[in-house]
C-alpha cells in the first residue's frame, strides 16, 4: 500500500522556488519523486539541457527539499555522482560498486552508525541517484570508439535492469559480499550534451529531412522578414541520440527525456534576484558583513542580465561572470564605496565593467 506523499503540485512549488524558467523539468522531477517518495516504482528521467540551464540546481533543489523535512528525508538516500566514475569502475570490475557504496554512506549518515547492517542496505537500494554529466559517457566521440563510455553505460544499466547486483561491503559494515536487490533506485541522469542541437538543425535544414522546417514571417524593426525557428524540443528524435553515443539499450530505460529551455532575459534576471545562490546575495551577504547595505536598481538587473544572455551556451553561470566583473573592484574596501551606509549598483556601473551594448 502506498505511503502517504507530498502531492507532485506541492512538491513543484517548492523546486520552483530555485530552478526558474524550467516548468516542464519541475514537473516530471515533482511526479517522479511523489511517487518515489509514496514507495511506488517510478521511471528514470534523462535531461537534457545547455551549460548553466539548471540541471544541477534542480538536483540540488531535491536534496534541500528532502533535507527540510526529517521524515521525507529519512525515506531515501540521495547521491550525485558524475559519469565518468561509472567508467572508472567498470574498468575495475565493479560496475556499479561506486553507486551502491555511496549510498550505503548516505544511509549511514542518515540513520547513524548504530543501525542494523540490514537497515543500510534497504535504505541505500532504494535510493535516488543523480547522475552528472552523462552525456561524457557517449560510445564514440565523432570517429573515435569511447570504450570508458561504452563501459560507463553497461555499468548503469546494470544497475538499472538487474535485481542481484555483487557488492562488497565497506569495511565498516562487515566487508563481506553481498547481492543488492537494485530495482528500486531512481536514476535522474543529465547532461549538455553538447554538438546535439548543432546536429538535430542540421539534420532538419540540410541533411536528410532538408526542408522540414520552414521559415516563418515575423515583424522585426517595422520590416518583415523571415526567420528559421527552431527549438531542439520540436525536432528531437531517439536516432538522433543513438547517432549522438547513447545506446538504445541504455535510452531504453528512461521513461521521460526531458529537454530544458535555454535561458531569457527575464528568467536569467530572476534567477540573479530570486534565487539563494546568486551571486548577488552572496555579494550582499558579504557587504553587510562589512556593515554595508547593498543595493541595485531595476536599470542594472536589466542591464546585467542582458550581459547575460549574449553568452546563451553558459546559461545562468554567466550572471556570475557578468556581476563579478561589475562588482569587483567595489568588494575589496565595501565601506569605502558606500554612501550612508548605502551602496547602490546602477546602470553606469554595469555598462562601465561590460559595455553598454
Amino acid at each position: 500500500m502506498p505511503i502517504a506523499a507530498p502531492a507532485p503540485a506541492d512538491i513543484a512549488e517548492a523546486l520552483a522556488r530555485r530552478v526558474i524558467g524550467q516548468d516542464d523539468a519541475v514537473r516530471e522531477m515533482s511526479i517522479a519523486l511523489s511517487k518515489k517518495l509514496a514507495g511506488l516504482m517510478v521511471g528514470n528521467i534523462l535531461m537534457i539541457g545547455s551549460s548553466g540551464t539548471g540541471k544541477t540546481t534542480l538536483m540540488r533543489a531535491v536534496e534541500k527539499y528532502l533535507e527540510a523535512d526529517p521524515e521525507l528525508a529519512l525515506r531515501s538516500a540521495v547521491i550525485r555522482i558524475h559519469a565518468n566514475v561509472l567508467g572508472d569502475e567498470a574498468e575495475a570490475g565493479r560496475p556499479g560498486g561506486a553507486v551502491l557504496r555511496r549510498l550505503l554512506e548516505r544511509a549511514r549518515e542518515q540513520l547513524g552508525p548504530g543501525a542494523a547492517p540490514e537497515a543500510y542496505l534497504e535504505r541505500a537500494a532504494h535510493g535516488l541517484v543523480f547522475v552528472d554529466e552523462v552525456d561524457k559517457i557517449r560510445a564514440h566521440v565523432g570517429d573515435q570508439t569511447n570504450v570508458r563510455g561504452i563501459r560507463a553505460q553497461e555499468a548503469l544499466l546494470t544497475l538499472i535492469e538487474n535485481e542481484a547486483v555483487p557488492l562488497e561491503l565497506p569495511r565498516w559494515l562487515g566487508g563481506e559480499t553481498v547481492t543488492v536487490d537494485s530495482s528500486g533506485l531512481l536514476f535522474v541522469c543529465a547532461g549538455a550534451f553538447e554538438g546535439l542541437y548543432d546536429a538535430v538543425f542540421d539534420r532538419v535544414t540540410i541533411g536528410d529531412d532538408k526542408g522540414a522546417l520552414q521559415p516563418v514571417t515575423v515583424v522585426e524593426g517595422g520590416q518583415v522578414v523571415e526567420r528559421l525557428i527552431f527549438h531542439l524540443r520540436d525536432w528531437l528524435r531517439n536516432e538522433d541520440l543513438f547517432d549522438y553515443g547513447m545506446s538504445p539499450q541504455f535510452l531504453s530505460r528512461f521513461d521521460a527525456v526531458v529537454l530544458l529551455a535555454d535561458l531569457g532575459e527575464e528568467e536569467l534576471a530572476r534567477i540573479f534576484m530570486e534565487t539563494p545562490e546568486s551571486g548577488f546575495h552572496q555579494t550582499r551577504a558579504f557587504f553587510e558583513s562589512r556593515g554595508v547595505k547593498l543595493a541595485i536598481s531595476p536599470n542594472a538587473i536589466e542591464a546585467i542580465a542582458r550581459a547575460a544572455a549574449r553568452q546563451p551556451r553558459l546559461g545562468a553561470r554567466a550572471l556570475r561572470e557578468v556581476f563579478r566583473r561589475v562588482v569587483r573592484d567595489f568588494e575589496f574596501a565595501p565601506e569605502q564605496q558606500a554612501t550612508g551606509g548605502v551602496f547602490l549598483i546602477d546602470r553606469h556601473h554595469v555598462d562601465a565593467a561590460v559595455g553598454g551594448r
